[in-house]
């Protein structure tokens, strides 16, 4: 334990904001880190406690609190108050493959734990974990470190995302010669084309990239893995990772119905809603194959990718300017759709969300150390709140009617929703139009995009994940020498739950491999 009393002598101090409004100019990333010392004070805070709960990632009532990666917190925030910086750094790398990304986008389980925040603020172990690694590439420390010897045995991983990255990452070091596959032009999966570059630079992942190259890693963009490419992969490869993600989106059901439209848009309307849906009467479900047939509707990670290219071309998106956007979804992602659509000058953002809002503070229901259950204010509707002076979430609200006029969306219809007996109902004479021309789905998805798992012959849950053989905790798929990781095995999870998955996968595929592990 650095300071006995840091706790009480210092102040919980985040890294600086930039200011909402002026951040909207840009797509940078918006926080400003304290100077060495004020971080010093904030390591200071760590009460080093008898059993770190910030470390244990321990469930309760269902869900985590915790990290995940069971990082050594106490051990180096202690290095922080010292100024051993390095040696702060060494017991990091210990646990975590990636905490730059970790140290960006993690919505910090840990500090969910931490004792402090039983009846104080908790430790600032999320932007503690981002100066130390930030500090060891700014000095110099992060430099390739190569495999003494090399083992011979080659590995396939397909997908580039935080699992993938990790379970490479580890078996590179291992010895293992590692080739990543990647269908888009840039590795990183959802941290490159997922998460905005206000939240996550992609400079930062060219620069774990070009660090992994060096350390004997190869990576092979723009390769698609289908029946052919599968075939290649188990002939060639003595093992093969599958980590492509859960990129399949969960629809939308509404009714879609024209207005001010002329006889001839009529028809063809009428074509698009059969293409969209077989012809449902009490609604029709967009959904991925058909999206395509509405002008306005995106699905969200499919807009914040197109965002995201064209930034890294030099050639803005501005696909929300002048537009009366609505977001419906209020998880990570439609905050970062939000964040989005105001930097491309939108005329208003509204987010629906069909859950009730939480409480703005912990029920006694809700006790320390459980996940907090509370409203959560995130930057992209702080943004909004200072563009337009109101949050834009909606509550207890979801999408009715899908109002087309011309072939293109014009307004939607909402209605409030409440729970009973665990059935959704709507609330009589709650219906309301908006005006809206971009409407964006974020409600999450529903597995991985089946084609690759198929062309490996691997067997799918029916929650359109890959299943393990020795179950959930475990790897190995149904064909021997394939594994897998990441989403496309445990579902739509966290970057920190990825990173795990592919230390996990790397120590199976390693023992499948040498008969034991070292990992």
């Amino acid at each position: 334990m650095g300071k006995a009393t840091g706790f009480l002598e210092y102040k919980r101090q985040e890294n600086i904001d930039r200011a909402p409004l002026e951040r909207l100019s840009d797509y940078g990333e918006f926080h400003y880190p304290l100077r060495a010392q004020e971080r010093r004070q904030q390591g200071a805070r760590c009460m080093n406690c008898g059993v770190p709960m910030c470390q244990s990632a321990i469930r309760l009532k269902g869900m985590v609190t915790g990290c995940p990666l069971h990082n050594l917190i106490p051990e180096w925030n202690d290095q922080i108050y010292a100024g051993h910086e390095r040696h702060a750094l060494s017991r990091l790398l210990k646990t975590s493959n990636f905490p730059e990304f970790t140290g960006r986008v993690c919505p910090a389980l840990c500090e969910k734990a931490c004792i402090n925040g039983m009846d104080g603020e908790p430790v600032t172990v999320h932007d503690n974990e981002l100066y130390i690694i930030e500090t060891a590439f700014a000095r110099g420390w992060m430099e390739p470190r190569l495999p003494s010897l090399r083992s011979g045995k080659k590995v396939a991983v397909v997908g580039s995302g935080p699992s993938g990255l990790a379970a490479a990452d580890q078996l590179n070091h291992r010895g293992h010669s590692v080739t990543v596959f990647e269908r888009e032009d840039r590795i990183g999966g959802l941290l490159m084309y997922g998460i905005p570059n206000m939240k996550l630079d992609k400079s930062v992942i060219e620069r774990r990239r070009k660090l992994m190259e060096a350390e004997g890693v190869v990576f092979r963009t723009g390769v698609n893995i289908g029946n052919k490419e599968a075939e290649t992969l188990r002939q060639e490869f003595d093992a093969v990772i599958l980590a492509c993600g859960a990129k399949q989106p969960r629809g939308l059901t509404a009714v879609i119905s024209q207005t001010g439209a002329n006889e001839e848009t009529a028809q063809e309307s009428g074509q698009q809603d059969k293409a969209i849906d077989e012809g449902k009467d009490e609604g029709r479900t967009l959904k991925p194959q058909s999206i395509d047939h509405v002008q306005g509707v995106y699905y969200a990670v499919d807009f914040l990718t197109g965002c995201t290219k064209a930034l890294l071309s030099g050639t803005p998106d501005l696909r929300a300017k002048d537009k009366h956007v609505v977001i419906v979804g209020g998880g990570d992602t439609g905050n970062d759709c939000i964040g989005t659509v105001l930097r491309q000058g939108c005329k208003n953002v509204t987010a629906i969300e069909m859950m009730p809002s939480p409480p703005a503070v912990r029920a006694d229901s809700n006790p320390w150390p459980e996940w907090p259950k509370v409203l959560k204010t995130d930057y992209g509707h702080t943004e909004a709140i200072a563009r337009f002076g109101a949050d834009p979430r909606l509550f207890s609200t979801t999408v009715k009617e899908l109002i087309l006029k011309d072939s293109a969306l014009h307004q939607i219809r909402t209605v409030q929703v409440t729970f009973r007996e665990g059935k959704l109902s709507e609330v009589e004479g709650t219906e309301k139009v908006l005006s809206c021309n971009l409407l964006l789905i974020a409600a999450g998805f529903t597995g991985c995009q089946p084609y690759t798992a198929e062309a490996f012959g691997v067997d799918l849950s029916p929650r359109g994940t890959v299943v393990s053989e020795e179950g959930p905790d475990h790897y190995r798929t149904s064909v021997p020498g394939v594994f897998t990781a990441g989403d496309m095995h445990r579902g739509q999870s966290l970057v920190v739950w990825n990173i795990v998955e592919g230390r996990g996968c790397a120590r199976e595929v390693d023992e499948y491999l040498m008969g034991y592990t070292m990992l």
